[in-house]
């Protein structure tokens, strides 16, 4: 994610949280977090470590602070049940993760500048 964001014009700034807990506080500036910068886009992975992804997009999309970002579920899926899930939770768009760096890179490229270029968004 980094890597494919390295070079972004104008250039961005990552946030990376290591599970759910850590980037509820992180978006809710709490704790060491408090002074923690509003994104402008979200890439949630379905498939965190010690997190119900599903819970995590439900409680964002809950918090009027938070549902306005735009969230890019992040995964490997394409089983049309995830698929809906997303949606129904409110995410903003469903990415599958290519398999292959160069695809993967250019969907990552793509969605930031649709989402922090191209579409209108507040915080």
């Amino acid at each position: 994610m980094r890597e494919a964001l390295r070079d972004m014009k104008p250039p961005v700034t990552i946030h990376v949280a290591g599970d759910g807990d850590e980037a509820l506080a992180f978006l809710r500036r709490e704790g060491p977090h408090a002074n923690a910068p509003r994104p402008g886009l979200i890439f949630l992975d379905f498939n965190l470590p010690k997190s119900d992804s599903r819970e995590l997009l439900r409680m964002f999309k809950d918090d009027p602070r938070l549902r306005l970002i735009p969230i890019a579920v992040l995964t490997s899926s394409d089983a049309e049940r995830d698929i809906r899930d997303a949606y129904k939770l409110y995410a903003n768009c469903y990415l599958r993760k290519p398999v292959d760096l160069d695809s993967f890179f250019t969907l990552i490229q793509t969605a930031a500048h649709f989402w922090l270029e191209v579409a209108y968004t507040t915080s």
